[in-house]
């Protein structure tokens, strides 16, 4: 069965190249003809691994093309993830499955509502990846992705296909807390190397707010029933920060490069939560107007 990629970023790129290296049937969906034409005059896409880099002729096509759609690999921004998904309702299959790789969470839950028929997977991953040109990405670092269908136990027969296409990977049947879990490390990290200023490393100058995030953080896993996603989160962002001391996270680089943050599902996703379950969450709802106007300020979107 194909595996259809619809976002051409360091994941997707990543993931579409080592499926295609495997000798398994890939096709890269474009967002227009303009990047298709771009993907063609470029020759298809390039993997940069220890040193050795190859190009894989993966064909392309664009939203708009009339084949069926039976299992799709969606690796967008989750602003995108739910308009992206249903450019591609009409070409879905019955029973079509939409494995969704995208930070934070509600983007999931929107793409779920927008296509009820499909069967959705959601999935998080640890693997690093950056690209150095257009089409051409750089396997950065190995990680583990974690998939799953919340209260599924069984794995899906297929996943055999990633273990041939060496992509580290287990099946959880409690995906939520995994994304709970990154969500919370997300919240922790991201916003303050924003607002400092600073890279992972540098919020060692922080402690207080570091810990005083983590422990709020923790109240609020506990309060949405994600108590193993709460155990031990202090000590692993401690990791986070040591492991990554030299990297800029993820929105560090977004909004120094002038681009849209994933705030809405992430911070505000969080913030969200506990609103719901009338708990109160100062140091969350304070980091969130602090980001928010500091986005502002750089004219740029605020959800």
């Amino acid at each position: 069965m194909t595996w259809h990629v619809l976002g051409a970023g360091s994941l997707g790129s990543l993931w579409a190249a080592r499926l295609a290296r495997a000798g398994l049937p890939v096709r890269l969906i474009l967002r227009d003809p303009t990047r298709l034409a771009a993907y063609r005059a470029a020759g298809g896409l390039r993997l940069s691994e220890a040193g050795h880099t190859h190009l894989y002729p993966i064909p392309a096509e664009t939203a708009d093309s009339p084949a069926p759609v039976q299992r799709l690999l969606l690796v967008c921004k989750a602003y995108d993830a739910e308009e992206a998904a249903a450019s591609l309702a009409p070409r879905l299959s019955a029973n079509a499955e939409i494995i969704l790789l995208q930070n934070g969470l509600g983007s999931q839950d929107a793409v779920a509502a927008r296509l009820p028929r499909a069967r959705c997977i959601l999935a998080s991953s640890t693997e690093g990846a950056f690209r150095d040109a257009d089409f051409s990405v750089v396997f950065a670092g190995r990680g583990h992705t974690w998939l799953g269908r919340e209260g599924q136990d069984q794995a899906p027969a297929w996943l055999s296909e990633l273990q041939l296409a060496g992509i580290q990977h287990t099946w959880s049947a409690e995906i939520l807390g995994k994304l709970w879990r990154k969500l919370a490390l997300n919240c922790a990290i991201n916003p303050l190397t924003v607002l400092h200023d600073c890279r992972n490393g540098g919020l060692a100058d922080y402690p207080g707010e570091v810990d005083s995030l983590c422990a709020e953080l923790g109240t609020l896993l506990q309060q949405c029933n994600q108590a193993s996603a709460a155990e031990g989160l202090h000590a692993e962002v401690q990791r986070v920060i040591a492991a990554t001391a030299a990297n800029y996270s993820s929105m560090h680089q977004d909004v120094a490069q002038g681009r849209r943050t994933e705030i809405a599902y992430l911070l505000g996703y969080a913030c969200r939560a506990a609103a719901q379950r009338q708990l109160a969450v100062p140091l969350l709802q304070a980091l969130h107007q602090r980001l928010s106007a500091h986005l502002a300020a750089r004219g740029l979107p605020t959800t």
